[in-house]
């Protein structure tokens, strides 16, 4: 049974500007999240149950409009803290799905944190485990006949719908304190190999493709810093991610007024220049960020486009409250 490589694929059907600008594709399915901060625990198995709500985090973003078959990811986050055994933990879920043309990625996961009181902060350490799929529409590949450099009959190219899955790890650590946060993770620690076949599931000769998902490691950090006899705070943040090949990063500043409206700008290095403004009321957020371009991508993109919505609820088990808690839909 003859054996492909996927990557072959991705650079068929994507610009090779497109693949160097992308974090250099990477052989990487972590998607790009401008609001990295409001989705910690994707990046972070650790960064969970950092404060004393049931926090949800929901998001789509839209890559280099203007280019068609550009990358488009969806994300859900989730985490809360609890207590077994008079030790503290934090627990997630993650999904994210990507879709970049005829290629798509899905990977879910769930998260354990465990805590404990170090340096008048917080130290967590957590792991997750989760679910990879990877999935080709070989059916649709179209191939014109005066192409000079791929061959209709190409066997590196799939014609079938193609997918599998394959078991996906993730570690981290995470530090917080009332005067900053800081955490280092690393995402499919056990670089997982999905070998993708037929999805119609038939035997005999049919060809097998592989790819392989590259450890990414991730650094995040930041602060809220209030300015002395105001309502208005100073929260800078930074993300730097590396697959041990390639290391890029971006930092963000960020002003917020009453803890109710927020607003900034932020730098992706050699690729993007960012704004955002968000909005948190009683236990709603809504948060917008728009990327340009600052590669040669601009000359065929309008920029990026990224949109998250976020609720939390503060959960009280003690007998005092006798409801528990309250319904989010008469909320």
């Amino acid at each position: 049974m003859r054996r492909y490589t996927l990557y072959n694929i991705k650079h068929l059907l994507v610009a090779v500007v497109m693949a160097i600008v992308s974090f250099h594709a990477m052989a990487q399915v972590d998607a790009q999240h401008t609001q990295y901060f409001e989705v910690p625990n994707y990046y972070n198995p650790a960064a969970v149950g950092t404060t004393d709500f049931v926090k949800l985090r929901g998001g789509t973003r839209m890559q280099w409009v203007g280019i068609e078959n550009a990358p488009q990811s969806f994300v859900v986050a989730a985490d809360m803290p609890f207590k077994f055994l008079n030790k503290r933990f934090g627990v997630g879920a993650v999904m994210q799905q990507e879709s970049l043309g005829l290629y798509k990625n899905l990977n879910i996961g769930v998260q354990l944190g465990y805590k404990f009181k170090l340096l008048k902060g917080e130290f967590t350490a957590g792991v997750q485990v989760g679910l990879l799929n990877e999935s080709f529409k070989g059916s649709e590949v179209f191939i014109p006949d005066n192409d000079d450099y791929h061959e209709s009959a190409d066997d590196a190219i799939p014609t079938t719908d193609i997918g599998g899955n394959a078991l996906d790890l993730g570690v981290g650590v995470f530090y917080n304190h009332k005067l900053f946060w800081a955490g280092v993770s690393c995402t499919h620690v056990n670089s997982p190999t999905i070998t993708l076949n037929s999805e119609s599931g038939e035997g005999g000769n049919e060809k097998n493709y592989e790819f392989q998902a590259g450890r990414t490691l991730y650094f995040m950090a930041g602060s809220n810093i209030p300015i002395k006899n105001t309502l208005f705070e100073v929260i800078p943040s930074v993300l730097v991610k590396s697959d041990f090949t390639f290391t890029t990063g971006e930092i963000t500043g960020r002003v917020r007024y009453n803890k109710f409206l927020s607003a900034g700008v932020g730098y992706r290095y050699d690729d993007a220049i960012m704004a955002m403004v968000g909005a948190e009321y009683k236990n709603f957020y809504l948060g917008y960020s728009y990327d340009f371009p600052m590669s040669d991508i601009a000359k065929e993109s309008s920029g990026s486009h990224e949109i998250i919505l976020g609720y939390k609820l503060k959960l009280d088990f003690s007998e005092k409250n006798k409801n528990k808690h309250k319904s989010i839909r008469i909320m």
